[in-house]
């Protein structure tokens, strides 16, 4: 049966912005294509049919799918073609879609849904990342699933002073700021930035810009729903008999125990308002263990208590809200605009090149530096990005950090994002390869959380950086946002976010950046969206709690240390004419490894423009691969004076190497001050000589002069015999001085007066 497809756009950002529907993947509740310039995503919405019992959380995953076929590209790799597991910045894009979306769905339903978002054509100007929510939005709001959309998305740049929607990745390199962020034209509900330090009036007003411009591509949804549009399903009224009973029974059981329990959360978690979240855990299973026992009481039987205990935390959460609201009071007792204690040092490691310790209430991360050669950059192989990057931050969440028990099999999506964060955060501050030559990593070890490790690692970053010596351009300090509100719509904001101050109607607004400006933004949140007056208080706040943050970190460490630690290889750099970098490597990289291994460095690497990096732990040997790499690409000038070693003999001359693989010819004549009849009576072989250039043919043969460069040293010279006294008759010198032939002497110029002859 053939497709019935249709395609639907507008102009976007100078650009259309097309949506096609009908005729890919129609299995999938909602499926639908969007194309951007030359970059195209499908995005399919599948809900499964059973209900998971026994889930206490809304079971939605976000997958995105990058495909090399996409960008024309092969995978690198020799033993692996296939795509294989994601990479990182494949589920940075699937975070990216998840954290947008996910506020908008009925947390009460428990279907599985799955959204998949597959770029099938990649141009390398239009990000897929914005088409893959758009495509997300419309996938999901023309499909059966109950979902409170649409909304779009949008990325900002500002070059030379205009704004400019959606950038390419070319003109993204010169703006100072890159903000993405979903949300509708009232609304903003999640935000991803990396900023060159920019103040908050400028991500404020690129905030409003951006927003009036999200109207296009959600009109443009509306229209795809209006025509191929599914009636929405209702997922949480039930289906037969048996549900209904099931149903009116949780019902029972939760408005029986909601006052017990209001009333158990006053006296178990206000009464003492500075207690640790392990002490909250606890007050948690002691109040589940006595609405068991209530429930029990009342006549509930055993298999549904679990309706009563369910329902625990989300009026805890509420409760915690309120107090906030009425009383502008938390559960740990802090000040709505309060930051809680800190504690910071650094160098609390031997060996390691540079660490330090930030701990904020009970989150506690330790960062560590390490400095390597440049050749240890990490290589990028995605469909999106090829390349290296010389600066990276990796971020660990063990289990015990939350003190829980759970199989460690590495980093989790949460954890990539969280690093991510941290290091988009520092990377404006990280000096440039020409100053600082080194790759740089930096991990982040989380030691204890409750609230923003992600803001604790970009702290420790800092902190780890500076003892290390690495001369960043400025401190970075970051700290989370949170948001308390009620269905009334009342709302405030607070500094600091803790465990149960990020719950429902609450958000995590992460701000990062310098005393001069912000570097990095990371927004979620558990509502519909934020309003314009609520993020305008939220950045001003942040920028008082940033920068005592920052204030308390420079009082431990002002500045980064003048030195390198006495661990860290040392790396020395000079540029030579990128014509001559093949001289360097040699055939192979014959002449490179001979470098490498006669001087013990322990890695030579080389830029295309002629930049050449030595990295060593030893001084001695750094500096003899300088000169040998100096050498070999030196340009030889008339007149300049070597010390080479002879290599050849021949029966006019001698070959002396003076500079690496460059030689030249010393003729006998130009040997010693004195006439020489034998080279072996002046040098031998590997003798080391001064030599000074005298001619450089057009052939490239060059002539050498060892009596005319200072510092040889000579054997005896010759024995001069005696001249026999002038006469006054015949020649000065015997005949046989010359082989029986008579001395010629010396021109002379004519004088005025012509000689006579009996003169």
């Amino acid at each position: 049966m053939p497709t019935q497809s249709k395609r639907f756009e507008t102009q976007w950002g100078g650009k259309t912005l097309a949506i096609e529907v009908g005729k890919y993947a129609q299995q999938a509740n909602g499926s639908c294509m969007v194309r951007y310039g030359d970059t195209v995503v499908l995005a399919t919405a599948t809900m499964s049919e059973e209900i998971r019992e026994g889930l206490d959380f809304f079971p939605l995953t976000v997958e995105f799918e990058e495909r090399f076929y996409a960008a024309g590209r092969i995978k690198g790799s020799r033993f692996m073609k296939t795509e294989g597991r994601p990479t990182d910045n494949a589920i940075l894009m699937a975070r990216f879609v998840d954290r947008a979306i996910r506020p908008l769905f009925d947390d009460r339903i428990r279907n599985e849904i799955q959204v998949v978002v597959t770029c099938l054509a990649f141009d390398g100007e239009n990000d897929p990342d914005i088409l893959g929510l758009i495509a997300a939005s419309c996938a999901l709001h023309i499909s059966d699933i109950p979902w409170n959309g649409p909304i779009a998305d949008i990325r900002i740049g500002q070059i030379n002073g205009e704004w400019v929607i959606n950038p390419t990745y070319l003109a993204r390199e010169k703006s100072d700021l890159d903000l993405a962020f979903a949300g509708t034209p009232e609304k903003i509900i999640m935000v991803e930035a990396g900023c060159n330090q920019v103040s908050e009036q400028i991500i404020l007003d690129a905030f409003w810009f951006g927003q009036k411009h999200l109207q296009d591509p959600i009109k443009l949804i509306e229209e795809v729903q209006k025509g191929f549009g599914k009636k929405k399903r209702d997922m949480l009224s039930p289906k037969n008999e048996e549900q209904k009973l099931t149903f009116e029974k949780r019902e029972k059981v939760e408005a029986l125990a909601k006052p017990f329990i209001e009333t158990q959360i006053q006296e178990l978690f206000f009464a003492k308002p500075k207690a640790t979240k392990a002490e909250r855990n606890e007050q948690k299973r002691t109040l589940k263990q006595k609405i068991k026992e209530y429930l029990l009481s009342q006549g509930v039987e055993m298999d549904d208590v679990h309706y009563g205990t369910s329902i625990a935390l989300n009026i805890l959460e509420s409760e915690v809200v309120q107090k906030i609201l009425k009383e502008n009071k938390r559960v740990d007792g802090r000040s709505l605009t309060e930051v809680r204690p800190l504690e910071i040092e650094v160098g609390v490691l031997p060996r390691v090149h540079g660490s330090g310790h930030f701990m904020r209430g009970e989150t506690q991360v330790v960062s560590f530096v390490t400095l390597g050669a440049p050749g240890d950059e990490q290589t990028l192989d995605s469909m999106e990005m090829v390349g290296t990057k010389r600066y990276f931050h990796h971020y660990n969440f063990p289990p015990y950090s939350v003190g829980e028990v759970k199989p460690m099999r590495g980093p989790s999506r949460r954890d990539i994002g969280h690093g991510a964060l941290a290091e988009k955060a520092i990377l404006p501050m990280i000096p440039d390869k020409e100053s600082f030559p080194y790759t740089i990593r930096v991990v982040s070890e989380v030691f204890g959380s409750n609230g923003s490790s992600s803001m604790a690692s970009t702290c420790g970053s800092t902190l780890s950086l500076m003892d290390a010596g690495v001369p960043i351009k400025a401190p970075v300090a970051g700290v989370a946002m949170g948001l308390a509100s009620d269905e009334k719509g009342d709302w405030k904001i607070i500094t600091d976010l803790q465990d149960l101050e990020d719950g429902k109607g609450g958000m995590d607004f992460k701000i990062a950046g310098s005393e001069q400006g912000i570097t990095a933004i990371q927004m979620d949140t558990k509502t519909s969206g934020l309003s314009k007056e609520i993020v305008e208080k939220t950045v001003w706040q942040a920028k008082e709690g940033r920068a005592h943050i920052l204030k308390s970190m420079l009082d431990i460490i002002a500045a980064p240390r003048p030195d390198l630690s006495p661990y860290a290889p040392r790396i020395i750099t000079l540029r030579i004419n990128p014509e001559r970098i093949g001289d360097v490597i040699g055939p192979g990289g014959k002449m490179i490894n001979e470098i490498i291994a006669t001087t013990g460095v322990a890695a030579i690497d080389i830029d295309d423009d002629g930049l050449v990096m030595i990295t060593s732990t030893s001084a001695e040997g750094a500096k003899k691969a300088e000169d040998w790499v100096r050498n070999l690409t030196k340009d030889v000038i008339v007149g300049e004076i070597y010390k080479g070693k002879v290599v050849r003999i021949m029966d006019f001359g001698a070959i002396v190497e003076f500079l690496p693989k460059r030689d030249g010819m010393v003729h006998v004549s130009n040997m010693a001050p004195w006439r020489v009849d034998r080279v072996e009576d002046i040098v031998k072989l590997k003798d080391e000589v001064f030599v000074k250039v005298l001619a450089i043919e057009d052939t490239g043969k060059i002539s050498l002069s060892m009596k005319e460069a200072p510092g040889n040293v000579y054997p005896e010279a010759p024995a001069q015999k005696p001249r026999p006294p002038h006469d006054g008759q015949g020649p000065s010198r015997p005949f046989g001085n010359r082989g029986g032939r008579p001395e010629r002497r010396p021109f002379q110029a004519h004088s005025q007066v012509p000689l006579k002859r009996d003169e």
